[in-house]
């Protein structure tokens, strides 16, 4: 989108099913090891794959990286810039809304750092109350791709939640110069590391808690990256790449999600229902 003058964005913006996708990142420690814009290195480099895969005729078009994000369970770590909940929130319906006015019918925001799932969910909530006729899809770049959970094996899967197996292997394929030599593993969650909570909670899931990383991490990691590799790595963006070039070429070959007529936004029209 940067580089597109607004003739051709207006053009690609008023064509049916316009999509704009929107990386979303940090800036947050990722131990000694990972630079503080993994998450936005990640998004930023998955989301120009998939675009650059898609048919050039179907009309979507890459929003600049946002690079800062909703980052408090990594405040007490240096290097990390969070900003607050509701202001990130602002700038997406902002965004958005001004999207809207332009008359793009999708926004997707494709966002790689797992502390702000919920809070870009709410902020999608927030924007469709502004641009009702927006269809706005807050996703999280590791949840969509089956493929990726055969890549790594259990525990990491479920508990390297940072700066781990997986974002390690990631890095070292697409920027190794970016990679420290150090592995720490004082952040794993099974014995004799037993700092998770009690059985039956969990960090996430079905019953979270609100942890912040000092509490389970001297280093800022949770998880195992001693086996990480550059071949790993290169797997799992394959994957990435590959489950969500799938998902982005259905999307905008649909009509999906539907969106209310002028006359149904309205109060009182079908969409004020209670659901």
């Amino acid at each position: 989108m940067a580089s597109a003058s607004w003739t051709d964005l207006a053009a690609l913006a008023n064509r049916a099913g316009s999509t704009a996708v929107w990386p979303m990142g940090a800036l947050e420690q990722h131990g000694p090891h990972l630079p503080l814009a993994t998450d936005a290195i990640f998004a930023e480099r998955v989301c120009t794959a998939v675009v650059s895969r898609l048919d050039p005729d179907l009309p979507v078009t890459q929003l600049p990286t946002q690079v800062l994000g909703f980052s408090p369970e990594h405040a007490s770590f240096p290097g990390t810039l969070t900003l607050p909940a509701e202001l990130l929130i602002g700038i997406v319906v902002e965004v958005g809304r001004q999207l809207a006015s332009m008359g793009f019918r999708r926004l997707v925001l494709l966002n790689a750092h797992g502390g702000q799932i919920a809070l870009l969910q709410v902020a999608a909530r927030q924007l469709r109350l502004k641009a009702t006729g927006l269809g706005v899809l807050p996703c999280f770049l590791w949840s969509g791709p089956e493929s990726i959970a055969g890549l790594i094996r259990e525990p990491e899967r479920s508990q390297g939640l940072h700066a781990g197996l997986a974002e390690t292997s990631l890095m070292l394929h697409l920027a190794p110069d970016l990679v420290g030599e150090e592995r720490p593993v004082d952040g794993l969650l099974q014995p004799p590391h037993a700092v998770g909570p009690p059985p039956g909670w969990q960090l996430e899931g079905a019953v979270p808690s609100a942890w912040l990383t000092e509490d389970l991490s001297r280093s800022g990691v949770i998880g195992d990256s001693r086996g990480a590799g550059a071949d790993l790595g290169a797997s799992l963006f394959e994957a990435l790449v590959d489950g969500w070039h799938r998902r982005f070429d259905g999307l905008l070959r649909s009509d999906w999600p539907p969106l209310p007529t002028d006359s149904e936004a309205r109060p009182g029209g079908p969409s004020s229902q209670p659901r």
